[in-house]
C-alpha cells in the first residue's frame, strides 16, 4: 500500500501516527483527536502527494522524507497523548523534541501529627496525615534542611526520640532533648515557628547564615565557617533573584521558553506564598529547526510525568500553545483536581513571565554551547551521523577469566562527563558478544525512563557494532552507533608506545585515522572513560567475590563448589536470598546446610 492509499484509508478517530523514511528509520510520532483530518493537514494531494506549503521548513523537511506511517487507534485524546510522550521518550524520533530532564524536583516536609515534629526532604507525596510541604527546590534543598538544624534546636535524627537519654547534639545547643527532658509543646513549637519562618524567607535565612559564618571566622573555626560560606552560595543559587512579592499566599509554576537559531531554553519560576522560591532551566540543541507548540507540550510532559506533585499550583505560560487544553485535561486527571494553565496579560502575574523571559534571555546570551563544537560537526560529517553526538553512551565489559563479569556505560553531554548518569552491570554471560549483548539490552529495556542518547559508541569491532545495530533495530529505536576497535598486526590488538592506532567503524564503513586526529582523539577519550569505569567495578566486584569466597572457604566450601554456585546462581547476592533445598540442587545437603547457616 502506498503512502496516499494509507492516509486515504485513516480513521477519523483518535489516537497516534509515526512516519518512517525510505530506510524504516522513526521520524516523528504524532498524536491526533482525528487521525485522517490531522495527518491530512501535512500533505497537498494535487495533482500528486506533496508537503502542505503551509507547513514550517522543519516539517516540510520531514515529509519530504517521509514515505510511509503507521497509526494506532485509541480511546481518547487523552489516552493519545499519554501514548505519544511514552513512545517519544523511548525511540527517540529524529523530528520530535526530545527532552532529558527526567529528574524530580525535592520537597521539604514536615509531619505535624508527630508530638515533636522536624523536617525531611521528600522527592514524592508522603502518605500521612497532617503534612506541610515547601518546595519545589531546583537545589539547595539539603542546604535549607541543614541551616534550619544548624539555627534552631529541633530534633536533630529521626532515631533521636528512641534512645531516651539526650546526646551530643543536646551538648552543642542544637536540641532541646524532648528525648530525656519534659519539653512543652509550646516551647518546641516556638523553635517549629522559627524554622518556618526561615523556610519561607530566604533573605532571613540567608542574614542568619551569615552572622553565624562571621562568628565562625572569628573564633578561627575556619572549616566550619567555609561549609557555611558554601551553603550561602548554593541556597543563592537556587532561585531567580526578583522585588516581586504579591504580599499574599499565592503560589505558581511559571513555564517560559526563548530560542537562537541553534538553542533553545526553557526557564522554570516556582512562587510559594508570594515569593519566587527557586528556578530551574535546560536548554535543547535546536538541529532541525523549532517547534514553540510542541516544545510547550513537551516542557511541561516532563515537568509532571512521575506523578501528582505534592504542591499543586496554577501554571503560567508566555503564550497560548496548540495543545494547551489537552495537556490541562491530562493534568486535572493527574492532579485529581482541576488544573489551570494560565496566559496573563496583565498585573503581576505578567510581570513574573516577563521576569523569566528576561533570564531566559540572559541564559542563552551567556550559553557557552550557544555554537555547536566544531570537533562534534567534523565527527558527524565524517561518520555520516544522523544527529550532532550532544549526548553520548559508551560502553564496555571487563572480566578476569570469566570472573566477576561486569558492564559499563558512561555518559557524555554537553562536552563533560555526566558521571550521575553511568551505569554499571552485574553480567552473565560467557563471552564478549554475549556480555556485550547483555549489556545494551538492558541499556535498552531502561530507554522508557532514561531516553536514548544521540550517538552509541561501543568498544570493539565491527561485530559488535552490528550487534548494536541489531538490538536497536529490534526495539524500532534508531539512533547513531559507531565502534573502536585497536589496529590489529598478526591476529593481535597492537598500541605502538605513545600512539594508538585505533580504527572507528560506521554502520557503513571504517576509518584509520592519524594518532594525532583530533576525532579519533576524542573517540579514544570517551573509549578510556568506559574502560576506566568498567576496570573500576570489575574490581570492586571482585574484591567483593574475593571476600564472600574466603568466607566460605572457612566453613569447608572448595573453590570448585564456589565456581559451581556461581555459574548457576550468578551472585552472592541471589545465592544469600535461596533457600537450602535450592542451594542442593547443585551441592549436596550438607554443603546446602553449611552455606544456609553461613548467610543466616
Amino acid at each position: 500500500m502506498t503512502l496516499e492509499q494509507t492516509i486515504q484509508q485513516l480513521p477519523k478517530e483518535a489516537g497516534i501516527y509515526q512516519y518512517f523514511d525510505k530506510d524504516g528509520h522513526l521520524l516523528y510520532i504524532g498524536k491526533a483527536k482525528n487521525l485522517a483530518n490531522r495527518v491530512k493537514s501535512y500533505f497537498s494531494f494535487t495533482p500528486n502527494l506533496k508537503p502542505n506549503p503551509n507547513l514550517s521548513t522543519r516539517i516540510t523537511k520531514m515529509i519530504l522524507q517521509t514515505t510511509s506511517l503507521n497509526y494506532i487507534v485509541v480511546n481518547s485524546e487523552h489516552d493519545a497523548l499519554i501514548l505519544e510522550n511514552s513512545l517519544i521518550k523511548q525511540l527517540s524520533p529524529k523530528y520530535n523534541i526530545l527532552l532529558r530532564d527526567d529528574k524530580t524536583y525535592p520537597y521539604i516536609y514536615i509531619d505535624n501529627s508527630l508530638k515533636y515534629p522536624r523536617f525531611d526532604s521528600t522527592r514524592k507525596i508522603i502518605k500521612s496525615a497532617n503534612i506541610t510541604y515547601f518546595g519545589p527546590y531546583s537545589i539547595g534543598a539539603n542546604d535549607i534542611l541543614d541551616s534550619i538544624y544548624e539555627l534552631c534546636k529541633l530534633v536533630q535524627k529521626k532515631a533521636c526520640l528512641t534512645s531516651k537519654k539526650a546526646c551530643l547534639y543536646y551538648q552543642i545547643d542544637k536540641c532541646l532533648a524532648p528525648c530525656e527532658f519534659d519539653i512543652s509543646h509550646e516551647q518546641y513549637k516556638k523553635e517549629l515557628d522559627v524554622a518556618y519562618e526561615l523556610i519561607l524567607n530566604k533573605k532571613t535565612l540567608l542574614n542568619k547564615l551569615t552572622q553565624k559564618m562571621s562568628l565562625y571566622a572569628e573564633a578561627m573555626r575556619f572549616e566550619e565557617a567555609g561549609e557555611i560560606r558554601d551553603r550561602i552560595q548554593r541556597i543563592n543559587r537556587s532561585e531567580i533573584k526578583s522585588e516581586i512579592d504579591f504580599a499574599s499566599d499565592e503560589n505558581y509554576d511559571i513555564f517560559v521558553l526563548h530560542h537562537s537559531q541553534t538553542r533553545a531554553v526553557v526557564v522554570r519560576l516556582f512562587m510559594r506564598h508570594g515569593k519566587i522560591i527557586s528556578s530551574s532551566h535546560d536548554f535543547i540543541q535546536l538541529l532541525d529547526g523549532y517547534d514553540e507548540d510542541e516544545f510547550y507540550q513537551r516542557v511541561l510532559l516532563d515537568f509532571y510525568n512521575k506523578e501528582k506533585p505534592p504542591i499543586i499550583a496554577p501554571i503560567l505560560v508566555m503564550k497560548k500553545f496548540d495543545g494547551l487544553e489537552i495537556i490541562e485535561e491530562y493534568l486535572t486527571t493527574l492532579f485529581e483536581k482541576k488544573a489551570l494553565i494560565i496566559v496573563p496579560s496583565r498585573g503581576d502575574k505578567k510581570h513574573l513571565i516577563e521576569l523569566a523571559i528576561l533570564n531566559a534571555k540572559e541564559l542563552l546570551k551567556a550559553d557557552k554551547k550557544e555554537n555547536i563544537s566544531n570537533h562534534l560537526i567534523e565527527i558527524q560529517q565524517l561518520l555520516s551521523l544522523q544527529r550532532v553526538p550532544n549526548r553520548v553512551e559508551i560502553f564496555d565489559n571487563s572480566h578476569m577469566a570469566g570472573v566477576a563479569t561486569v558492564g559499563a556505560m558512561v555518559v557524555y553531554e554537553n562536552e563533560t562527563f555526566d558521571k550521575k548518569s553511568y551505569r554499571t552491570y552485574h553480567l552473565e554471560a560467557k563471552d564478549e558478544y554475549a556480555q556485550m549483548r547483555e549489556t545494551l539490552s538492558r541499556r535498552v529495556a531502561s530507554f522508557a525512563k532514561n531516553s536514548p542518547p544521540d550517538l552509541w559508541i561501543i568498544d570493539g569491532g565491527v561485530t559488535l557494532l552490528k550487534l548494536a545495530l541489531e538490538i536497536l533495530d529490534s526495539h524500532g529505536v534508531f539512533i547513531d552507533v559507531i565502534a573502536i576497535s585497536k589496529e590489529k598486526i598478526d591476529a593481535k590488538s597492537h598500541r605502538a608506545k605513545g600512539k594508538a592506532h585505533d580504527i572507528l567503524h560506521s554502520k557503513e564503513e571504517s576509518f584509520k585515522l592519524s594518532p594525532n586526529d583530533k576525532r579519533l582523539q576524542w573517540v579514544q577519550n570517551l573509549r578510556d572513560e568506559a574502560h576506566r569505569s568498567a576496570i573500576t567495578f570489575h574490581k570492586k566486584t571482585k574484591l567483593k567475590i574475593d571476600n564472600e569466597s574466603q568466607l566460605l572457604t572457612l566453613h569447608g566450601i572448595s573453590q570448585a563448589k564456589i565456581k559451581k554456585l556461581l555459574n548457576h546462581f550468578g551472585t552472592f547476592e541471589a545465592l544469600k536470598s535461596l533457600s537450602i533445598e535450592d542451594i542442593s540442587s547443585v551441592l549436596n545437603q550438607k554443603d546446602a546446610s553449611t552455606i544456609k547457616n553461613v548467610y543466616q
